[in-house]
């Protein structure tokens, strides 16, 4: 658990060193503030109002604690557990085998399963989905990747910039101290790649972090490795699609991607390779953990 919260810090370092670094090549000041306050606005917004934006999108609704009692029950034992409040749980009624937490802190959180995920389950299985996902909550996911959201679109920012510049001939009296303006458009094309690959890596490592912590909170790793298992076995076999740009960009928020095709290689992915969560989890069955 420890090491998947240094690598993440050390991401987040990565990341505000590429921002600086292209500070540089703009030549800090005004250009560097003007797009770091706009990447700040945007993602205020999302920090704020995501929950209510992604609840609303897929339908959900308040899981109904009559219907349900038992999801109550798991929910209310492991929020003792991690020590935070009680979410707010909800439903989705669409097939989908999968479930998501979101929400700016534990005060202010949300729990969402769907029909599908319910089809799919057994109960013990389903509970280590639920502590997965109020981990999530318990390690402020939603502030960590909107922290690495605000640098990575802030040195998009910078790097639109600075192709400008080479386009308008920006560079050409500044050719030797910066590389000229053949070097400022290769950084520009570059950076944003590796911001968007170093962002991506940290959803990553969240994601194995809540696995960990989750089976911990569990003390039942196995059903989490189970319930992951099945939930990647309905994903492949549901041949999903997005029905909007906005259901492709939230697909981080799942526990599993959720919609068919493979992602691109596991640096352009916004899930750690199944095989691997599953093998790290029945490991720490193998050493009592």
């Amino acid at each position: 658990m420890f090491a998947n919260q240094v690598k993440t810090a050390l991401l987040l370092g990565a990341l505000s060193g590429l921002f600086l670094f292209l500070g540089g090549f703009v030549g800090g000041g005004s250009g560097l503030t003007f797009a770091f306050i706009i990447a700040l606005l945007m993602n205020f917004f999302t920090y704020f109002y995501s929950d209510k934006i992604v609840l609303k999108m897929y339908g959900a609704k308040p899981l109904d604690q009559n219907k349900f009692a038992h999801i109550y029950s798991m929910v209310r034992d492991l929020t003792q557990r991690q020590n935070i409040p009680m979410p707010k749980l909800w439903y989705l009624s669409t097939p989908m085998a999968n479930a998501f937490a979101t929400g700016r802190n534990p005060e202010n959180a949300s729990v969402a399963v769907t029909q599908g995920i319910l089809d799919v389950l057994d109960e013990r299985e389903l509970r280590g989905v639920l502590a997965h996902e109020i981990s999530h909550i318990s390690n402020r996911d939603i502030l960590v990747g909107t922290v690495a959201a605000t640098l990575a679109t802030a040195i998009g920012y910078i790097a639109n910039m600075l192709q400008w510049s080479f386009i308008f001939g920006g560079f050409s009296g500044d050719r030797d101290r910066r590389g000229g303006g053949f070097g400022a458009l290769i950084v520009a094309i570059l950076m944003p790649i590796a911001a968007s690959m170093i962002q991506l890596a940290i959803s990553r490592s969240r994601e194995y972090l809540a696995d960990e912590s989750g089976a911990k909170c569990s003390q039942d790793p196995l059903a989490l490795a189970s319930a992951l298992e099945k939930l990647h076995y309905a994903s492949a076999q549901q041949h999903l699609k997005p029905k909007s740009a906005m259901q492709a960009t939230t697909a981080s928020l799942f526990i599993v991607y959720p919609f068919s095709g493979k992602q691109f290689a596991n640096l352009f992915s916004t899930h750690p390779p199944m095989a691997q969560r599953i093998a790290r989890l029945r490991s720490m069955a193998d050493r009592g953990e």
